[in-house]
């Protein structure tokens, strides 16, 4: 049974979470501090640290809804198009993460911009939500590339996604490299298609 100080932060951690998702979703993760989380969850600065290790675990947790949230979009995109061709499929979902990535940008960037090092503890539901993600993108590839081995096959999958994230990036950041944000649909159907060509 969970006890009474148990509860409380749990239900603080909560409050802290909702309160980081709406301040990161207006000015983006780097702006988020400890005191205007405070003042917005009702609480002292120092009982933020009872409830959570530190900001980026609730950073982290936000980037959990986050995913999720995404996860259904990409999900969405491709519903009822099974007879669609493996490219279409593709295509699809890297439109509807385009558009998750333009609704919802410092959200989105969020989910990248978090000071995780590669070989640190990273919480097993944060690896399944990505993983859920790729898993997405794998289920057509590996109908484009049916003699790749499964290592190969997370491969490309990875590729894919760190070329269109990477096309999403430039173009909602209005880079010179980029191309205008009207256009970005267009050159992700480009570079997908003549990657997929098998």
């Amino acid at each position: 049974m969970v006890s009474k100080s148990e509860q409380r932060r749990a239900d603080l951690r909560d409050k802290l979470v909702e309160a980081a998702e709406r301040r990161i979703e207006q000015d983006g993760a780097r702006a988020l501090r400890a005191r205007d989380l405070a003042k917005d969850a009702g609480c002292a600065v120092g009982a933020i640290y009872n409830a959570v290790e530190d900001l980026n675990a609730i950073v982290m947790a936000v980037n959990g809804r986050t995913f999720q949230k995404l996860g259904v979009v990409v999900t969405a995109s491709v519903e009822g198009a099974g007879d669609q061709s493996p490219q279409a499929r593709l295509i699809l979902m890297s439109h509807a993460y385009l558009s998750f990535a333009a609704e919802n940008t410092n959200l989105w960037r969020a989910l990248f911009d978090l000071d995780v090092p590669v070989d640190g503890p990273v919480p097993a539901w944060y690896v399944e939500e990505l993983e859920a993600l790729f898993a997405n993108i794998a289920r057509p590839v590996s109908e484009i590339f049916p003699e790749k081995s499964q290592p190969e096959l997370a491969l490309m999958v990875r590729a894919l996604f760190s070329s269109v994230h990477g096309i999403v990036l430039l173009g909602l950041e209005n880079r010179i490299s980029g191309v205008p944000l009207s256009r970005v649909e267009d050159m992700i159907s480009q570079i997908l298609v003549q990657i997929t060509k098998g």
